[in-house]
């Protein structure tokens, strides 16, 4: 059986919503909704500069943690739920950081004033695949960094996404071919 290659099952940048990263998060919201609506039902849209090069990432809890600024005075929060924290700790820090406290009722303020630029998420080295990288080493990666997406690479510049779900389709069909 041939080995399936990361590039067969990625979705194309020219598939991809972008963004700048200049847009508000108003925009941010409305293109990610859209996305999700589409054909290819993208649950991020990526992020670009003024050469139109992917510089990172937008998905619906980027776009939600966007309309509370009281995140970012608690730090990096990306592993906060593999660290053993009790449920009753983590829902006092919503009272100890006034969490969400009118954030629903001033939404329109925030979308037009936040920008994507500071809220977007920035890939890490482990959030890039090659486009030739075989189909087991992308899951690897998915697995061990906890991703729902990889950002594609040809010769260091993105050209598409690899999504879980894809992968998952893909496993899915080695499954349905078994002889049991």
């Amino acid at each position: 059986m041939k080995a399936i290659k990361v590039k067969d099952i990625m979705v194309p940048l020219a598939e991809c919503p972008t963004l700048s990263g200049e847009a508000t998060l108003h925009e941010a919201a409305l293109a990610l909704e859209e996305a999700q609506q589409g054909s290819k039902q993208l649950g991020a849209v990526m992020v670009v500069d003024k050469n139109q090069d992917v510089v990172g990432g937008i998905g619906q809890l980027d776009v939600i943690r966007g309309f509370e600024p009281g995140y970012e005075t608690m730090g990096e929060l990306r592993g906060i739920s593999r660290s053993g924290l009790t449920a009753k700790f983590v829902k006092s820090m919503i009272d100890k950081y006034s969490l969400w406290e009118g954030a629903l009722g001033d939404i329109c303020r925030k979308a037009a004033n936040a920008k994507v630029r500071d809220i977007m998420h920035t890939p890490a080295e482990l959030e890039y695949v090659e486009e030739d990288s075989t189909l087991d080493q992308a899951v690897h990666q998915l697995v061990t960094g906890h991703h729902q997406s990889l950002f594609v690479t040809r010769a260091d510049k993105v050209i598409g996404i690899l999504r879980l779900e894809d992968v998952f389709t893909e496993i899915c069909k080695a499954v349905r071919a078994c002889q049991l």
